[in-house]
Parts: structure tokens; sequence; C-alpha cells
């Protein structure tokens, strides 16, 4: 423990013989730092948060599956766009007026790496500016900090309003020259379809479409009918039935020679309507087959009322008569269907026979109406398109298509963010000092003296018989002293500048805010 007591006080001595040398170290060290951070200039930061919401009145099929990611990075490059920048740079006054290309792309790119955008929410966002202009002051660095957030989200909303609008006239002028060329192609298959069937007439079966499809709608319908004709020959059968096991007259009581009364003439009327109900497949739950039995039974109490007299005959069976005449209407729906089933299994036939005779005709024939379908298809989609982005335009005219709004204003910094100046005074001067008896002990290192007698020995390898103490007259001891006092002003004066450099900085700041 004691050698390194001894130790530390040998180096303690080398140093300290040496301390004009650590003060000029010292002096140089602190000078160069310290113009060196003040050749560094202020950085001033200003923020703002601003809502971005799209108002979609109209669905887009454009921006359908859009992400939010999407969404954030299409913002953040619309805020900081080349033309949005170079327009911010001209309203702060960062780029004169008549500026040059490279002095242009140099202040975008300054205003590129000084803003940064960063998204909270999914539509908020949080927009700092970092401005330190070399040739502007504290308070012009602040100011335009501020200035350039203000402006830039003036531009943006702007630009935005504006954007809508344009970019609708720009897509229906696009979609009106694609139309044109749609429609000019329709027509010109048109004429070669229509020259193409005119120097075929007779080989190409009249009708819409291709002959496959033809056949494929014929065979369709085809097979629609087939169920419809199965469904009314078996109705038709189930009314040949019913027919057979009806009487076409029936007998009824008071009906004579007399002509019988008013009542019993009014109860055959309602009878013949309550089985021309029930041929119908009329329930007796029916309400109109429950009233018309009502109405039967007061007509048969009236009719036993009056007497049993007259003598009985026979009358038309009104069932059998309706019966006849609904057979007679599924007799005429069978004879339709099977007329049309005939006529489109004729078709078929044909035109599949005239596909055999003619393969390259009906081939050729395809891909024409193949050609037309796939452009009319085409046009249609067009025209469809046109007519959203026209709706579109009109909603962005009358009302706002992004809706920007100032949830935080620019704020307006009153301190540098950047550099932290009274940090790095105190590093420089600590730096200074450290760097002042680094220096001063590895000189010492490096010319080797001996402060005691054992380091001599030690070193020698020889017995040191002894040593002389320096005997120090009156005139030395003041003249070590005013040399010392020399030094504390050296070492005062430096602390003393580190302070004034302080006070400086400080200063500096109140006055920007």
């Amino acid at each position: 423990m004691n050698g390194l007591y001894d130790e530390l006080r040998l180096a303690l001595h080398s140093v300290w013989t040496r301390r004009w040398l650590v003060l000029g170290v010292a002096w140089g060290i602190c000078i160069l730092g310290w113009l060196a951070i003040a050749s560094i200039p202020n950085r001033y930061d200003s923020r703002a948060r601003l809502l971005v919401d799209i108002n979609q009145i109209l669905p887009d099929d454009t921006t359908a599956g859009f992400g939010g990611r999407q969404r954030i990075d299409q913002i953040r490059e619309t805020l900081t766009s080349a033309r949005n920048l170079e327009k911010v740079a001209v309203t702060t006054g960062l780029l004169p007026v008549g500026a040059g290309e490279r002095e242009r792309a140099g202040a975008v790119g300054m205003l590129q790496k000084s803003i940064k955008i960063v998204p909270q929410q999914d539509n908020i966002f949080e927009i700092t500016s970092s401005v330190a202009v070399g040739s502007l002051s504290d308070a012009d660095n602040a100011k335009l900090a501020s200035g350039v957030l203000d402006s830039l989200i003036t531009v943006f909303r702007d630009d935005q309003l504006r954007g809508g609008r344009m970019n609708a006239r720009e897509g229906l002028k696009f979609l009106d020259s694609q139309i044109a060329d749609r429609e000019k192609a329709l027509r010109e298959v048109e004429g070669r379809r229509a020259a193409f069937e005119a120097q075929n007439i007779g080989l190409i079966p009249a009708g819409a479409g291709s002959p496959a499809q033809r056949v494929e709608a014929a065979r369709a319908e085809l097979g629609q009918i087939d169920t419809q004709l199965v469904a009314a020959q078996a109705a038709l059968a189930a009314t040949n039935g019913q027919l057979a096991s009806t009487p076409a007259t029936i007998n009824v009581p008071g009906l004579g020679a007399t002509g019988g009364g008013v009542v019993r003439q009014q109860l055959a009327g309602a009878q013949a309507e309550l089985s021309a109900m029930r041929a119908r497949g009329l329930t007796d739950a029916h309400p109109d087959v429950v009233a018309l039995k009502s109405q039967i039974a007061s007509l048969k109490a009236q009719a036993d009322r009056e007497g049993s007299g007259g003598s009985a005959g026979n009358a038309q069976n009104p069932a059998y008569g309706s019966l006849a005449a609904m057979r007679a209407e599924r007799q005429a729906t069978v004879s339709a269907l099977s007329a049309r089933k005939a006529q489109l299994t004729a078709d078929i036939a044909r035109i599949t026979s005239q596909q055999i005779q003619n393969p390259g005709i009906a081939a050729e024939y395809d891909r024409i109406n193949g050609e037309y379908t796939a452009l009319k298809a085409q046009y249609d989609k067009l025209l469809g398109q046109r007519e959203q982005v026209r709706l579109r335009g009109d909603v962005q005219t009358e009302t706002d298509a992004i809706r920007v709004e100032l949830l935080d204003p620019p704020t307006k910094p009153t301190s540098p963010a950047a550099p932290n100046r009274p940090l790095f005074l105190t590093g420089v001067l600590l730096a200074g000092l450290a760097g002042g008896i680094g220096v001063a002990f590895g000189l010492a290192q490096v010319r080797t003296s001996y402060a005691t007698a054992g380091k001599l020995e030690r070193a020698s390898g020889l017995p040191v018989i002894g040593s002389i103490t320096e005997v120090v007259t009156p005139e030395r001891h003041v003249e070590r002293r005013k040399r010392l006092m020399w030094l504390a002003g050296g070492a005062g004066a430096l602390v003393g500048l580190y302070a004034l450099l302080l006070v400086a900085e400080f200063v500096q700041r109140g006055m920007v805010a």
C-alpha cells in the first residue's frame, strides 16, 4: 500500500513540475474545442399534430383493400413531396424567387432531412421540423422552424383540395380516350362480323351470338321445356281423370215445367261455383270457400222453407263445364310446349350440322363473336368507370375529399434542441485539463527524472549514500510565489472564460424567448 502511495506522489510531483505545460495544453484544447462548438449552429425544433381524414362519400374501387400502412406512406410522401417542399422553401424565404436548379434541389434536400412525420394513430400525424441554418440568427432559426410547419400544412391542404378535382379531370380525360379507342375497335369488329355474315348467308344460322352460344342457350331452354312439359302432361292427366268421374248433368229438385224458384236457382249457381273453386285446388280452409259454403247453407234453409213443390229435372253440371275448360287450357299448354321442344331440337340439329359441314366458317364466326364480346364488355366497364369518376369529381367539387384538421398548431421554440452547449463547454474544459495532465505525465515518463533517492537506487541498482536537500533563499521563495500566482491567474482566466461562455449562451437563449 505504501508503494502505491509513493507512486501516486511521484506521479503528482512529475505533473506539478510541468504545471506550465499542463496549463498551456489545457488552454489550447479548450480554445480549439470552444471555437468548434461555437461554429455549430443551434438547432430549433417545432412540432405540430395533424388529423387527416378521408371523406369518402362514394365507394372507390381503386382504393379497395388499401391498407393502413400504405395509407400512412402515401400521406407521408404527399406531405414531403419535392413540389410541396419547393413551395415551402419559396414561402419561408429559404429559396429566393428565380433561384437556379441547384439551389432548388439543395433547399428541397435540406427540408426533406429536417422534416419528420411520425404516425400516432390511424389518421393522426406528428410533424417535426428541425432548422439549423448557420447564416441565420437563433431568433430567425426559431421563427423559421415554426414557419416551415405552417407553410407545409397550408400547402398540403391546398394541394389536397385541388388535387382531387384535378385527378377527377385527368381521370375523365383518360377514360374518354380509352372509350373512344374501344368504340372504334368495336365498330371495326361489328363491320367485320356483318361482312362475314353477308358472305356466308345460309351457312350461319340467324340469331344473336355465336353458333356454340346459340346451341348452349337452346339446350338450356330445352331442359326447361322438358321440365315444364312433364308438369303440364301430369296436370292434363289429372284433369282428364277428374272429368271422367264428374257427371255432365245433375238432378236439381224443384226444377221442372214450372221452372223452379229463384232461391233454388241461386243455390244451384252457388254450388256450381263451389265445385269450380275445388277444381282449381282451393281447400275448405280458404276464405272464399268458407264464405261460399256459408252462403250455400243459407240458401238451402230458404229453399226448405219454400217447400218441395215442383218436379225434379236435370240441369248441366257446372263442375263438368269448369273441368272441360281447364282440360282444353292444359291441352293447349302441352301442345305449345311440344311445338317449342320440336323447334329447339330442330334448331340444335341444324346448327350442329352446319358446324360439322363448315367447321372453318363456324370457328371464324366464333372468333369474331368472341372478340366482339370481349370488346363490348370492356366498353361497358369503361362507361361505368367514367360515370363513377364523374360522380366522384362532382362530390369532391361540392365537399372536401380529404379533411385536414390541425389538432396542435406548430410550437414556437424558445431554446435550441441541439447542441447542448453547456454540457459541451463543460466537457471541453474537463478534456483540456485531462489533456494537459496527460501530456505532462507522458513527458515525465519519456524524460525520466528521480524525485527520491529510493527511486534512483531502484533504477540504477547501486546504493545511494545520501541526498542533499534544496535550500530555498528568500529571493527564490518570492520568485516561486510570484510564478504560482501567475499559474493561478492563468487557471482562473480559463475557468472565467468558461463561465463567460456559459453566461453568453443563456443570455442568447433569453433573447430568443
